[in-house]
């Protein structure tokens, strides 16, 4: 274990904003002020020509004050501690925006998976269920997918920690595979929830699906799913990007083929990870990821990776709306210029948590042994959001303030009200006096 990293500076100002709404105690604002516990692993890996190779990777529990901690694990080259650290602050204030028994955490390892054979990535995957064992649990911390892991890699995880305990364990990990105790519907769970918000939103606005265009920045699982459930409910999706780049038609695009295409060759190699791109679609126009997030457009998604917007190229952007489903898109000082702009963002901590809300899900059918249909589950996510997003733009427009600041207002005013029933200076020292 290391000495934890604190959240950023950017990240302690925008709570610091949110804690003088809320008159919260201070013993909340320095509980919240860094993780809980930050563990730090190197796990070594046998290659297939018989080297050994060492990756670092990270579990940080940022807090379990509602419940055990939840979040997901990453693989990727540019993976720090730093950048786990804000994830698992997010996480935090996610699950109690939408109201679910958890805490916050997240796990990250430094590595490129795209260069490991299918052997090697089980090898890191089972590795890293080693490394952690200690302190994940159905009841201390539950993993699930993330960036560049899958039900395969969570199958292989849950797998490790049975084997490890010598017990079936399913509710240890969520995103697993159906066979291995997995949910139905946790797989499209993030697009549908963020189509979900969007809706609202457009509902409150006075708008119809027919009437906005949409531009979707990064087609991976979440960016997908949100892509193609918008298309067959009326938006007009007129672009798609990944990390090679981006097509673009005016007509609109049908995302389901372009889905088949840019996976093709991994289902004819039988490979984890697709690399092709939605760029060798010949029929569209080709642009840039920038060009991509300057389209003058309704509705800009965001479903990438972090920072996908700074102060740099925050100037540039036209839309009228930000729907942010992948975790931090949109940098501190970038939501500023765009705030003044007057472009509305939906935060990530509420339009992407369809997926920890199935999770959630899962973990519970896992623990009552009582699997439920999609349509069940289905439900149980569209009432879930219903309630706590209308509740989310109620609070902006009873505070005057965002949807950013009203989403961490509902989630850090659980966190804080659970933290003080434990007792605060102000209840020590009137019992004192």
């Amino acid at each position: 274990m290391t000495d934890s990293i604190r959240i950023s500076s950017q990240q302690q100002s925008r709570l610091e904003i949110v804690f003088d709404h809320l008159e919260a105690s201070e013993d909340a604002r320095q509980r919240l002020a860094q993780p809980k516990q930050t563990i730090t692993v190197n796990i070594p890996v046998r290659m297939d020509d018989g080297s050994l190779k060492v990756v670092q990777g990270w579990r940080v529990q940022y807090d379990d004050t509602r419940g055990p901690s939840k979040g997901g694990i990453r693989f990727h080259e540019d993976v720090t501690a730093k950048e786990v650290t804000a994830l698992s602050f997010w996480m935090t204030i996610k699950c109690a925006v939408v109201d679910l028994p958890f805490g916050g955490a997240k796990g990250g390892v430094c590595v490129d998976p795209k260069t490991l054979s299918r052997l090697e990535l089980e090898q890191l995957s089972r590795g890293y269920m080693r490394a952690v064992y200690d302190v994940v649990g159905p009841d201390r911390d539950i993993p699930a997918p993330d960036v560049n892991t899958n039900a395969t890699v969570m199958g292989w995880m849950a797998d490790e920690f049975t084997q490890i305990e010598r017990r079936q364990v399913p509710a240890v990990i969520t995103g697993k595979p159906l066979g291995l105790g997995g949910s139905q519907g946790r797989e499209a769970a993030t697009g549908q929830g963020a189509l979900q918000v969007l809706n609202i939103w457009a509902q409150r606005a006075g708008k119809s699906p027919e009437d906005l265009t949409v531009a979707v920045q990064g087609f991976g699982n979440a960016g997908y799913h949100f892509a193609r459930l918008a298309h067959e409910a009326g938006y007009k999706v007129v672009a798609v990007s990944d990390s090679k780049g981006a097509i673009y038609s005016n007509d609109g695009l049908d995302p389901e083929p372009i889905w088949r295409h840019k996976h093709k060759t991994r289902e004819l190699k039988g490979m984890v990870y697709c690399d092709t791109s939605v760029c060798e679609e010949a029929d569209f126009d080709q642009l840039t990821n920038d060009e991509l997030l300057e389209l003058d457009v309704d509705v800009l998604v965001l479903a990438a990776l972090e920072n996908a917007i700074t102060q740099e190229n925050a100037e540039g952007v036209r839309s009228a709306l930000i729907l942010e489903i992948a975790n931090g898109p949109i940098s501190p000082e970038a939501d500023l210029i765009l705030s003044d702009c007057n472009i509305e963002i939906l935060p990530d901590v509420l339009v992407n948590s369809g997926g920890v809300i199935v999770s959630y899900l899962e973990w519970v059918q896992n623990r009552s042994g009582d699997y439920w249909a999609e349509e069940a589950v289905e439900h149980r996510l569209a009432e879930r959001l219903d309630r706590e997003a209308k509740s989310c733009f109620q609070l902006a427009d009873d505070e005057g303030v965002s949807m950013r600041i009203a989403a961490y207002m509902q989630g850090i005013g659980r966190i804080a009200q659970a933290m003080d029933h434990r007792g605060t200076q102000d209840f020590f020292n009137s019992a004192s006096s």
